[in-house]
């Protein structure tokens, strides 16, 4: 499961990469957009919350660590106001509240989020780099984009 969800999201990835490249060697903006969207949405995805897959990774990690996300969320919806905000938000509540009170020795907590530590590094060190590696590329796209204006 864990590597079908690495694949999965390195997908996402390759393809935006894939239209970065082919956008730098013909010039294409249309691609550079496609590329910068791609990057974006990828990146939005990895927030370490559920419903998003990096709340899947994250879960690996510590439930707790959905906590974080709790700002990253609020954050962008004071910068860029949105209803699908709202409704990520409305839909990772419940994970959230489970997070609050999550007990680390309760019998259930134990079974099911039990991860040696050569996985939890992993899985951590993947997400740290898919994550930075997102943001930076989000970023420098965007700023090639900089030219580009709707006329």
């Amino acid at each position: 499961m864990g590597k079908l969800l690495l694949g999965l999201l390195a997908a996402g990835k390759l393809g935006a990469l894939a239209c970065y490249f082919v956008a730098r060697n013909t010039g294409s903006n249309l691609l550079l957009a496609l590329a910068y969207a791609g990057f974006f949405i990828n990146l939005f995805n990895l927030i370490p919350l559920s419903p998003f897959d990096g709340g899947r990774i994250t879960a690996v990690l510590s439930p707790r660590v959905w906590l974080l996300g709790v700002p990253i969320l609020i954050a962008l919806f004071f910068y860029r106001p949105s209803p699908m905000l709202v409704l990520v938000g409305v839909l990772a509540a419940p994970q959230v509240m489970r997070a609050w009170k999550y007990d680390p020795k309760a019998p259930e907590n134990a079974t099911y989020y039990t991860t040696n530590l050569e996985t939890k590094l992993t899985y951590g060190l993947f997400y740290v780099g898919l994550a930075g590696f997102t943001a930076i590329m989000s970023y420098d796209v965007h700023e090639m984009l900089a030219h580009v204006r709707v006329r």
